[in-house]
């Protein structure tokens, strides 16, 4: 079951997220209207390019280095993935952690971005006060033949605009099941030992998205 929400949330998550960039730049946009306005944007690319549907990765991933990890606050959900570990790290620890993780998910998520097949969603109302500097908003994607599924973006903001901490599929946090595991494998391995996991896993991944497009 957690499988299939985590799948979930690899399908859906960025189509909230690809462009805030161009739709923040301006000025500051409220953090519900953001996803709305930006995810009907991206639905809109999606349904259009022939390469993401195809599965194009090197495309998708250069879709996300520029208009999505901006609004990541990768240190915050890199740390809250950690848990307890993460104040025993090293700074250099932190920021490898930091960039290996970012990698991770950016890989993770290109790979399920061309599955977009004319989902809908439903967002629903935020209400936001003034004083608001953390908030959950919230999205149901609804799917021909299936219960909707749920999907929250916890956000914070910050002197740089509202940013994605983690994100909430069927009610498991993405950030809480990666704590799960790391915490397993800093206690088999140590902190540099899930640096080598993590590294290994992404040129993993690496490898194999060029084997896919030949």
């Amino acid at each position: 079951m957690l499988n299939s929400l985590l799948r979930l949330a690899r399908h859906f998550l960025l189509f909230a997220l690809a462009g805030w960039a161009g739709a923040a730049a301006a000025q500051e946009v409220l953090p519900d209207v953001l996803v709305k306005n930006v995810t009907l944007e991206v639905i809109d690319i999606i349904r259009k390019d022939k390469d993401i549907q195809a599965g194009d990765q090197k495309k998708v991933i250069d879709l996300i280095e520029l208009k999505v990890l901006p609004h990541f606050n990768f240190t915050s959900m890199t740390g809250l993935a950690l848990g307890a570990n993460w104040p025993k790290t090293t700074v250099e620890q932190k920021k490898q952690l930091t960039q290996e993780f970012r990698t991770l998910l950016v890989r993770t998520y290109a790979s399920a971005l061309s599955a977009y097949r004319d989902q809908k969603f439903d967002f629903l109302p935020l209400r936001l006060k003034p004083t608001d500097t953390d908030v959950n908003v919230q999205v149901r994607v609804v799917q021909s033949g299936a219960q909707p599924v749920s999907i929250d973006y916890s956000m914070e903001k910050t002197a740089a605009g509202w940013k994605v901490y983690d994100v909430i599929v069927a009610g498991v946090s993405l950030v809480a099941n990666y704590r799960t595991d790391f915490a397993n494998q800093v206690r088999e391995a140590g902190i540099d030992g899930l640096i080598k996991i993590l590294v290994a896993k992404n040129s993993s991944n690496a490898s194999s998205a060029r084997v896919e497009k030949k």
